[in-house]
């Protein structure tokens, strides 16, 4: 017996309630629903919006992101999962606007991306992925690595990696692993962001002075050591010259998390400079566009402070701390 027009209404419902009224033609069909009664609700009166192609929107209007992403799933198949920046910005992350929602899908996936939808075919789809009302996406480090991949600069996959690592949604070691499974190529600048942070660098903007201190001559410093007189903390500052007790802290109010946090990184610079320790102020602006200016003052203080000043002071690497 074919079911009535009631029931399949109600099952149809039901279907869209939990799929934030995203719904594929399949679907629909299994439901009872006929091809006049498709065809009807999508062309004649327009209720319902092909969102991809088999993948139809109940509701008029412009689709939510979560919409997006809900008909790029269904599309994409049932392995599929949410990666790059619509699984970053899942994670609370920031992440590069592409008018794209990039989904994994496994190696022996036929389909093609479509409109706004993005397949990557891959053979190495994550064993357990994040559920969140029914929307399925990648891990942090994954998503992160999948994100840097569609990158052209290191600035942009510094900062990707540095908010990761500094919020502390990702650790370093869960980065290093993902680049040691993922292919060589398009790894390239995932593997510079990484090597830069694991070298202590902690946001994009330290990032920047790294890549100019190593550019100037000038002595390299260390980065984000923790330094102690005695067994009293002093502070951690984002280069530190021991031999000359300088050390450089780049100003940004974006890599601070709160005017709370902001007001403990003025305490620390206050800590630092009561033990003696010359504390040098750029901004990232100044680090981008004055990069001269920067290293003439960083070697105008090297030089006044001579070799004899070494402070009293204790410094444990980043990678220690």
């Amino acid at each position: 017996m074919a079911p009535s027009t009631r029931s399949v209404h109600a099952a149809v419902a039901g279907k869209l309630a939990g799929q934030r009224y995203v719904i594929t033609r399949a679907q629909a069909l299994d439901l009872g629903m006929t091809r006049d009664m498709l065809r009807w609700r999508v062309y004649a009166t327009g209720r319902w919006q092909t969102m991809l192609p088999g993948v139809y929107l109940a509701v008029t209007g412009a689709p939510a992101m979560e919409q997006r992403e809900m008909s790029a799933l269904l599309y994409a198949g049932p392995a599929a999962v949410l990666t790059g920046p619509a699984a970053l910005h899942r994670h609370g992350l920031r992440a590069p606007d592409t008018g794209v929602v990039d989904v994994l899908v496994p190696e022996r996936c036929k389909r093609k991306s479509a409109a706004f939808a993005r397949l990557h075919r891959t053979t190495t789809m994550p064993e357990e992925v994040c559920i969140d009302h029914g929307i399925g996406f990648v891990f942090t480090a994954r998503a992160i690595a999948d994100t840097v991949r569609q990158l052209s600069t290191i600035e942009d996959a510094r900062a990707v990696v540095a908010e990761a690592v500094q919020t502390r949604r990702c650790r370093i070691d869960l980065l290093a692993e993902e680049l040691r499974h993922a292919a060589r190529q398009g790894s390239a600048l995932l593997r510079q962001a990484l090597a830069e942070v694991a070298d202590g660098v902690r946001s994009a903007a330290e990032g920047d002075l790294h890549v100019l201190l190593r550019r100037s001559g000038l002595p390299m410093p260390m980065f984000n050591p923790c330094l102690f007189h005695g067994r009293s903390f002093i502070g951690k500052p984002d280069a530190w010259w021991r031999e000359a007790g300088i050390a450089v802290e780049v100003e940004s109010r974006e890599w601070h998390l709160s005017p709370e946090s902001w007001e403990r990184t003025l305490q620390r610079d206050a800590q630092m400079s009561s033990y003696g320790i010359v504390v040098l102020h750029f901004t990232p602006r100044q680090i981008r566009t004055q990069p001269r200016a920067i290293i003439a003052t960083i070697r105008q203080a090297l030089a006044a402070a001579g070799h004899g000043r070494a402070l009293p002071l204790r410094a444990i690497p980043a990678d220690d701390s």
